[in-house]
């Protein structure tokens, strides 16, 4: 079944950007690039927004393939569009080993006889806009379903909060991140669910449901579920960030590291004793491999890795119960038990 919904949102993808590629012809080769851009960017990822729409939708009875696939379509454009703002935010030109939309442009503007400088402004300026483009589709699916405006209205509402409250958690992200300050895990953790669970989990959670008609409780229910695994999922993003393998994951071991990424692992890390001597070189952009594995040891040796993986562990627990107390079908339950567990299990 994950296959079938891959194929299908591939699908769906291809059909959107081909129309806009050839939308975008009349505008000049650079806004086609631009949308090329976007299509490379949105191309590779774990479909899991999707995933969790259709398991919602299905879950509750829906049975309008064609619908669902909007609806799961508007919130893979909706990570693409946090995805392209986020890498602008951290200054990233790479993204899943390959150059990213900004990385994309920067190169492209040297290409076109520009500078270095001139790349930063192209880099900067094709992010912004590929970003906005994304999101204003993304609300555009919701608001063109063919669906009751009551049913439509919840479903933009949905969206709304999902945006309102994930750029909440990126500015918090990039304050919480001002150099030699000490991270607090209360504001780890709320970062987490504001930047990441909320739109990644919560609502395409509460959308396939709200869909499909589920009833308010119900609803509730999926939302502090999907908060709760999304964080689960995020402290395990961040703990393989550092200690995962670079092979499986696609990512640096030190990228976290050079950046001074507050997370789980850090914020543990300054409630002990290893502190001073972790807080010297975290956020170091020139430190290198053999520092960043003496560093690592250290989080290992202060207890930072098995308290986050405690936490993650411990946030699927709650997760689950709150799957077991809600009035859900039972398939639904099951599947997204299954799918909490292996959030924190998981390799890549």
């Amino acid at each position: 079944m994950p296959e079938l919904l891959d194929a299908a949102i591939d699908g769906e993808l291809r059909t959107f950007f081909a129309d806009a590629r050839d939308r975008a012809g009349a505008y000049g080769t650079h806004y086609e690039a631009l949308w090329e851009s976007i299509e490379l960017q949105s191309s590779g990822g774990k479909r899991i927004r999707p995933r969790l729409v259709w398991s919602a939708y299905r879950g509750f009875g829906g049975t309008e393939r064609p619908l669902a696939t909007r609806v799961a379509l508007a919130f893979e454009l909706l990570h693409t569009a946090f995805l392209i703002h986020d890498d602008l935010i951290d200054r990233d030109t790479v993204r899943r080993g390959a150059p990213n939309v900004a990385g994309r442009f920067a190169a492209r503007a040297v290409a076109h006889g520009g500078d270095a400088e001139t790349g930063e402004v192209w880099a900067a300026t094709a992010a912004v806009l590929a970003g906005d483009l994304a999101l204003s589709r993304a609300h555009r699916e919701l608001a063109m379903l063919p669906i009751g405006r009551t049913r439509r209205e919840a479903l933009l509402d949905i969206l709304d909060r999902a945006v309102f409250v994930s750029a909440a958690g990126e500015l918090a992200d990039v304050v919480g991140s001002l150099h030699g300050s000490t991270p607090a895990l209360d504001g780890v953790l709320a970062t987490l669910e504001q930047k990441t669970a909320v739109y990644s989990f919560e609502a395409p959670l509460a959308a396939g449901a709200v869909l499909a008609g589920a009833p308010g409780p119900a609803v509730d229910a999926l939302c502090r579920f999907g908060r709760l695994v999304g964080v689960a999922f995020q402290i395990t993003d961040d703990v393989l960030g550092v200690f995962g393998d670079p092979l499986v994951t696609g990512k640096s071991a030190s990228a976290d590291l050079r950046e001074g990424k507050r997370t789980a692992l850090i914020a543990h890390a300054a409630t002990t004793a290893a502190w001073p001597s972790i807080s010297s070189r975290l956020g170091d952009p020139a430190l290198d491999d053999a520092s960043a594995t003496e560093l690592r040891e250290q989080l290992r040796a202060c207890g930072a890795l098995d308290a986050a993986i405690a936490l993650a562990d411990e946030h699927v627990t709650l997760a689950r119960y709150e799957l077991d107390a809600a009035d859900l079908p039972v398939e639904l339950r099951t599947e997204l038990g299954e799918f909490a567990q292996r959030a924190t299990e998981r390799v890549r």
